[in-house]
């Protein structure tokens, strides 16, 4: 089932390389072939999901490939990374559908970019080995660099591109460094080899120092934020949506899988460090966040606050704090892109403008955008019945339970979050119509179903959290009370 998930991108791939994408019908039969391919995918991650057995913690539907001489390929299933698999096969065709109209030039590269990252990412998430792991983790920086350069927006995507390609490729340079280290200590980079052996407490700070940084740049938490805003600023609305719906959740799933699980006593030395620098990233972000004019870049930072809230729970060492953050981090992955399609799609495809200022109004022509624009709002500040109260509310009980000053001071990024969510929709919604505009439409019908198909499982599973807690809650507590 996994060999399916990954080959099945490829073939789309291949099957897209000998159409011409000189006449429209070339490009509606591509743009056709690709959605479909990963609707394909999406459809056989839920047969997975359903087959899924969650009272286990082994891993499931191991897959090996011994015929490659110099790489040993194990991949593999458990509570955690199901629901990143999920995660990058939904919002795929999101991302898809979110450019459907307005990039028809180097057309098949685009769409093959895309179904190669949606391969690449669920390699990473089901890798059970190490060196896999970083391989994967690192394969997606090319594509995205690609996609920002040649589809991407104004002259300084140039620079965003190399930005978002140096900085974080160097800082997974120490991942790699401890990776060799743990290879040359214990003989191999499997999974479940490194979790039966014993590391010594200064060989794991060491280690852990190795890791922390690759997945701090990737998160991104302070002070390696920089590139994000500008890649998401300069990318095209396809690349936004997949960087801040599943990019970053990359990392996320590395604090679990290597730092909490593997390198258990070093991640309880560093808990107050980690735990510190979340909260002057929330505070940061959320502060920068707000006097932001440019809506993709106030969309951006609102998404570091947002993980760094998630890290905060990851980092509690308690059931609720990290079930929290992995239901944050989904939310944020419905969520964000809901934005950024609203902001940096639907508007930017209509005014041409993206600086707060020049819009206004838009309710007065756009009633039923701006009632959905609302709702993601409100999602985005964390209100209840949506799975960003949820992911919140959780993430930051368990870290109360560890240090109430830090809590506290992380749940400021919920006040903060209504200052810039508001103050963007009631600029962009209100007021007289902006003479800096032209009279526009309201959403179609592709914009309206891709809003409410992110829209539902954000109140969906905000309103039964079970569905996605009780397949985690044996996985969770296994890698708690295990390590």
């Amino acid at each position: 089932m996994i060999t399916l998930l990954l080959l099945i991108p490829i073939i789309g791939s291949l099957v897209l390389l000998p159409i011409s994408d000189k006449t429209i019908t070339g490009q509606i039969q591509m743009k056709q072939i690709a959605i479909t391919t990963s609707l394909i995918n999406f459809f056989i991650s839920l047969i997975l999901w359903y087959q899924f057995d969650s009272n286990t913690t082994q891993f499931q539907f191991v897959s090996e490939f011994h015929q490659l001489n110099f790489c040993h390929l194990n991949f593999g299933i458990d509570g955690v990374s199901i629901y990143f698999v999920l995660l990058t096969t939904f919002v795929t065709p999101i991302a898809l559908l979110s450019n459907y109209t307005n990039i028809n030039k180097n057309l098949k590269y685009f769409l093959i970019s895309f179904l190669l990252l949606e391969t690449l990412q669920i390699c990473a998430f089901v890798s059970l080995d190490l060196l896999l792991f970083y391989i994967f983790f690192e394969s997606v920086l090319p594509i995205i660099f690609i996609i920002i350069v040649i589809f991407g927006h104004g002259t300084d995507r140039f620079r965003s591109a190399f930005l978002f390609f140096l900085y974080t490729l160097a800082g997974s340079l120490p991942m790699l460094l401890s990776i060799l280290i743990i290879l040359s200590y214990i003989g191999s980079t499997d999974f479940q080899l490194i979790s039966l052996s014993e590391i010594s407490l200064e060989a794991q700070q060491i280690l852990w120092l190795g890791f922390f940084i690759a997945f701090a740049v990737k998160t991104p938490l302070y002070p390696f934020i920089i590139w994000l805003p500008k890649a998401h600023s300069d990318s095209p609305l396809a690349g936004s949506i997949i960087l801040a719906a599943t990019i970053l959740k990359l990392a996320t799933y590395g604090y679990i899988r290597v730092l909490i699980n593997f390198l258990p006593d070093a991640t309880n030395y560093f808990n107050p460090l980690i735990q510190t620098i979340a909260v002057i990233t929330i505070i940061y972000a959320s502060l920068s966040t707000i006097i932001q004019e440019d809506t993709k870049r106030l969309i951006a930072y609102s998404s570091v606050a947002h993980m760094g809230v998630v890290v905060l729970g990851l980092f509690s060492n308690t059931i609720q704090g990290i079930e929290g953050a992995i239901l944050l981090a989904l939310a944020h992955g419905f969520v964000s892109p809901a934005l950024f399609i609203c902001v940096g799609g639907i508007i930017y495809d209509r005014t041409g403008k993206r600086i707060i200022n020049y819009i206004r109004g838009l309710a007065t022509y756009m009633p039923v955008f701006t009632i959905l624009f609302f709702i993601f709002t409100l999602c985005n500040t964390g209100i209840p019945l949506s799975l960003n109260f949820l992911g919140e509310q959780l993430s930051l009980i368990g870290i109360w339970q560890q240090n109430p000053i830090i809590a506290s001071l992380g749940a400021s990024g919920i006040v903060l979050s209504a200052c810039y969510s508001l103050f963007l929709y009631n600029r962009l919604s209100y007021g007289s119509y902006s003479p800096h505009i032209p009279v526009i439409k309201d959403i179609n019908r592709r914009e309206f179903y891709i809003l409410i198909s992110l829209l539902l499982p954000t109140f969906i599973f905000g309103i039964l959290p079970n569905i996605l807690l009780n397949p985690l809650h044996t996985s969770i507590s296994a890698l708690i009370y295990t390590v």
